[in-house]
């Protein structure tokens, strides 16, 4: 998930606000259009940027793990997330949780994940879950982050390197989604053979 930090509109998100409010409203609106078939599109909108990562670097590994609470992580081992520092000296990561991902959403040629549907961002992802909570760890520095309903609800948090690079993230969809089509084991290793950069080694904690 690592971009060249530019301050201003870049190639995926505008720097310039890091919530969209309108933009995380009007998916929340929406679920079956944003989300079709419920948790599993929300796995495949979180790999979908752990495989882009991957391909830039020429391979690259990401851990898909579920929880019998009905949560999700998927922690890989890019570059991290792009950060800058702004005029007063913050460190400010790309607004990817609360802001549109420009060249998905709403635009008639996005691609398709490997389960038939459009991508459209990790913006997605965090408006339709209850929490979701961001681990960005980079050559730079590493953080955290906790959004609810796709709002940040802290400030990025410094925390302590541990030698490591990559963005973990772990949510827990909202009620509905969370039931909606549990992807199957077999059909979460047919949608996670479709990025040959990626190894993906799938975790699977649910009861039953």
């Amino acid at each position: 998930m690592s971009e060249s930090a530019v301050p201003g509109r870049n190639a995926t998100h505008d720097w310039a606000a890091t919530v969209d409010a309108d933009h995380l409203a009007g998916i929340r609106r929406n679920p079956a259009e944003c989300a079709p078939g419920g948790l599993g599109h929300l796995i495949l909108e979180v790999l979908a940027y752990a495989a882009e990562e991957a391909e830039s670097n020429a391979g690259g590994r990401a851990t898909l793990t579920l929880y019998p609470d009905g949560s999700v992580c998927v922690a890989d081992n890019g570059r991290g997330t792009a950060i800058r520092v702004d005029d007063h000296g913050r460190t400010v990561k790309k607004p990817v949780m609360a802001t549109r991902d420009v060249r998905f959403f709403d635009f008639p040629g996005a691609q398709l994940l490997p389960d038939g549907h459009p991508r459209r961002g990790m913006s997605v992802v965090a408006a339709l879950s209850e929490w979701l909570v961001h681990t960005n760890r980079r050559h730079d520095g590493s953080w955290i982050q906790r959004y609810e309903h796709g709002v940040p609800v802290t400030e990025l948090i410094l925390v302590a390197d541990d030698g490591t690079t990559g963005t973990t993230v772990h949510f827990r969809p909202q009620a509905n989604l969370r039931t909606t089509a549990r992807p199957s084991a077999s059909t979460l290793k047919r949608w996670t053979g479709s990025w040959p950069w990626l190894s993906i080694e799938t975790i699977d904690r649910r009861a039953g």
